[in-house]
């Protein structure tokens, strides 16, 4: 049954947002999808206001490197939870170095960390950010940790 369910939400998905739709995809039980950056606001306000899908909770938000040599090189990784339908849904936004993020604040307000997690280890910025600064590092610490082109040893700062 809810290889069937998935397949419903999938299209429903897909009929809906189509057109902003990268990849697709069913991993580990989850639904998920990569999204174009631009669309990624109107579908996050969708995605928490229509009863078809009410995800009111973003459990998780966390930044991916895929590589120095990857185009797009990051990864911004939204996990949702919908507490009425029970159902999670893995969102993926792609950027290069140069791009921001739309924030997603104004819809959940807990990104509010979460996105400067991402921005203090990987330097993917969110564009309209409250308060965009790092949150783990120390103020004057050069670079970003979790870069895999990020030296190995040594403290630069």
């Amino acid at each position: 049954m809810e290889g069937q369910e998935h397949q419903t939400r999938r299209h429903i998905f897909q009929q809906r947002f189509g057109p902003h739709i990268v990849e697709a995809k069913e991993q580990w039980g989850e639904l998920t999808f990569v999204i174009a950056r631009e669309a990624l606001i109107e579908i996050c306000q969708a995605l928490r206001d229509d009863p078809a899908f009410d995800y009111k909770m973003l459990v998780d938000l966390c930044g991916v490197d895929r590589g120095v040599g990857a185009d797009p090189r990051f990864e911004v990784v939204y996990h949702l939870y919908s507490l009425t339908h029970r159902h999670r849904l893995r969102l993926k936004v792609r950027v290069n170095e140069e791009e921001a993020v739309p924030s997603v604040t104004g819809i959940w307000p807990n990104a509010n960390w979460y996105e400067r997690e991402v921005y203090d280890m990987f330097g993917v910025r969110f564009e309209g950010h409250p308060e965009l600064r790092r949150l783990l590092m120390p103020e004057d610490w050069e670079g970003y940790p979790l870069r895999k082109d990020y030296p190995l040893r040594g403290y630069r700062g």
